[in-house]
């Protein structure tokens, strides 16, 4: 693959790591597989209902479930990346990843991560439109720039992983091969280099404010004219109805960032193993987890669809 001939092309001595993954005492290693095996199939069944429930229902071709669809399968594929990987070393007792594996694998879940970030700053958008500014919603959320928005998103995301991933290619790792993690994640990673990390430090903070706080600035913008267009609204009952509307989105927003903050936003240096650990579990297993409980229990018109998919699955079936 291009992360083999790359790291051949340097000084890296490492053929493969080893992944500790979430805890080394034998007598939790089955008791974690069932909790994170379940967590795994609850996820991908819940977004994959999401994605049917959308498709299904014509009423719900608009711009707020298009971009909801596309939210649910890039939460599919983000925890994908990482928790399948983790299962199988419970199970086998192999915890080794190749060095050409671990970049893969640290290159899509970069990919997805930040895709979760722009499409969320995507539906704040919508959302501003749709409270803010409800006579040119039409307009300005036309199909074609909701397409538009999404392949941007993919585009800025795969572009930033690779050129992060590529830059890894380039570091050696001479000493310990041993991550304290479950998956290889960029911040373990760097810690067990033996090269001169400083400008890729830098250029990850740049990466990082563009892809992070670009996003995360279009939100905050987005929710300060929507709570100021609630305020204006008479009725306690208005405010209610306006507000439910981008309710759920918030709540998501609210559990991916305060984690990746907790992880990223802060020198690699001051980095702890089981601090980013912990938070890395919320974001890449927790998170896309109850995202589908977030929109389908505060959404009806996706618990309609939802109750009547699932009657006509026990009508088929019996």
């Amino acid at each position: 693959s291009l992360f083999q001939v790359m790291g051949r092309g340097n000084t890296t001595s490492i053929s493969e790591f080893l992944l500790l993954g979430l805890s080394e005492q034998p007598d939790y290693q089955l008791i974690l597989f069932g909790l994170f095996l379940i967590m795994y199939l609850v996820t991908m069944l819940g977004n994959l209902f999401i994605i049917l429930a959308i498709a299904s229902n014509s009423h719900l071709h608009s711009p707020m479930y298009f971009f909801l669809a596309n939210l649910s399968f890039i939460d599919n594929c983000f925890t994908s990346t990482t928790v399948p990987k983790m299962l199988m070393n419970i199970w086998t007792h192999h915890q080794s990843i190749s060095y050409a594996g671990c970049l893969t694998q640290m290159y899509f879940f970069m990919t997805f991560a930040l895709l979760d970030d722009f499409l969320l700053a995507a539906m704040a958008y919508d959302r501003y439109v749709a409270i803010c500014l409800p006579l040119h919603y039409t307009t300005v959320m036309s199909p074609t720039r909701c397409v538009l928005l999404v392949t941007i998103s993919w585009l800025c995301s795969h572009l930033i992983a690779l050129s992060l991933t590529l830059f890894m290619t380039q570091f050696s790792f001479c000493g310990s091969h041993v991550i304290p993690h479950f998956f290889c994640d960029l911040l373990p990673l760097l810690k067990l280099s033996c090269s001169d990390t400083d400008t890729f430090q830098v250029v990850m903070f740049i990466d990082a404010a563009l892809a992070g706080l670009v996003p995360f600035t279009c939100i905050l913008f987005s929710y300060v004219h929507i709570i100021s267009t609630i305020f204006r609204v008479p009725s306690a009952d208005g405010k209610r109805k306006v507000f439910s509307t981008c309710g759920s989105h918030l709540s998501v927003v609210i559990l991916f960032y305060g984690t990746v903050i907790l992880v990223y936003l802060r020198p690699s240096s001051s980095y702890s193993a089981e601090t980013g650990t912990i938070a890395s579990v919320m974001y890449t297993v927790v998170t896309p987890m109850l995202n589908p409980f977030i929109y389908s229990l505060r959404n009806r018109d996706i618990k309609g669809t939802l109750r009547r998919l699932l009657s006509k699955g026990m009508i088929s079936f019996w």
